[in-house]
């Protein structure tokens, strides 16, 4: 990363490409934002309208409509392109379609010379994580998902809202795949440093039914919101600027996203949601969160619902 200005790349400018780029110029996070699209119309567009906003950003950031040459200098690209996932669709069926668009989108940001860090958010991520780092060749540090960031922040919003806390003050974590097999490892998290289910158990007020029901609606968030919006896209964009900033500002911040796990937690060979050390290098290091028996073998569930849609494709090696 020898390059002195931060420069991100984002590959798609629907909907959240367009509203990651919006997050990181109203943050000030990057000097220069490139927005490259099959549909380069719409991305100049994009990058119009962000420009006239310029005046009320705290720095003023670079934005352009380019190609994939400008991935050459980029500390960052972020792979946003994917095909529309309906109602009636999870975010895994969509796999064979958007495995192919990523390994075209790799390919050519390859072929720039790129050699810094990629950014992932196409669904389904921890799959779509995995065949950016297959088809790159980059070291598994520096092929970053989403993973379970936007689940973990929706989490803690739930969680504040019924103990009536700041969610800054609840430390927790959604793991495992951002889906329908992800769970929430309640028996790590604690509020202003007090373990949830402590509070749980001790204070009438609160029930382990209602902890729960939070866990099934932070699960099932997306396809409310779809159901009222026809997208998500405000939430994971404000995701991908905090990534971004960890990573830009070397901040060894720990954040829930999808990582290859190489031994820890008991799995090989797999990219899946898990909280870790970010900095300038990307994964630092993989954290490992006490979980008890019954979340251990939700993770396991999970991590093979990932490896059986994986493997007509990938054929990973087995565990």
């Amino acid at each position: 990363m020898a390059n002195q200005t931060n420069r991100v790349a984002i590959v798609g400018s629907g909907f959240v490409g367009s509203t990651y780029a919006y997050a990181l110029m109203n943050q000030g996070i990057a000097e220069e934002i490139v927005l490259i699209d099959i549909n380069s119309h719409k991305a100049d567009g994009d990058a119009m309208d962000l420009n006239h906003g310029k005046l009320f950003t705290p720095s003023p950031s670079k934005v352009w409509n380019g190609d994939y040459s400008d991935c050459k200098d980029a500390d960052i690209v972020c792979i946003s392109a994917s095909v529309s996932q309906s109602e009636e669709e999870t975010r895994l069926t969509v796999v064979e379609k958007n495995t192919s668009i990523v390994k075209s989108v790799v390919e050519k940001v390859m072929a720039s010379g790129f050699d810094g860090i990629f950014l992932v958010v196409s669904n389904p991520v921890d799959i779509i994580t995995y065949a950016t780092w297959e088809f790159s060749g980059l070291p598994k540090e520096r092929v970053i998902g989403t993973g379970t960031s936007l689940d973990t922040a929706r989490l803690l919003f739930k969680l504040g809202e019924y103990f009536q806390v700041n969610p800054s003050s609840i430390n927790g974590y959604i793991i495992g795949e951002h889906g329908d097999s992800q769970l929430a490892a309640y028996s790590s998290v604690s509020i202003c440093g007090k373990p949830l289910m402590d509070i749980v158990n001790s204070e009438p007020q609160y029930s382990l039914a209602d902890i729960e029901k939070i866990a099934i609606d932070v699960r099932d968030a997306a396809y409310h919101v779809w159901d009222r919006k026809g997208a998500t896209y405000f939430g994971i964009g404000m995701a991908l600027a905090r990534i971004t900033k960890a990573i830009l500002r070397n901040e060894n911040t720990i954040l829930p996203v999808s990582a290859y796990l190489d031994g820890e937690y008991g799995f090989h060979d797999v990219y899946v949601g898990v909280p870790a050390i970010i900095n300038r290098e990307g994964i630092s290091k993989i954290v490992e969160i006490d979980l008890i028996k019954d979340e251990q073998e939700k993770l396991a569930a999970s991590v093979n619902v990932l490896k059986s849609t994986m493997e007509p494709i990938f054929k990973p090696e087995a565990t």
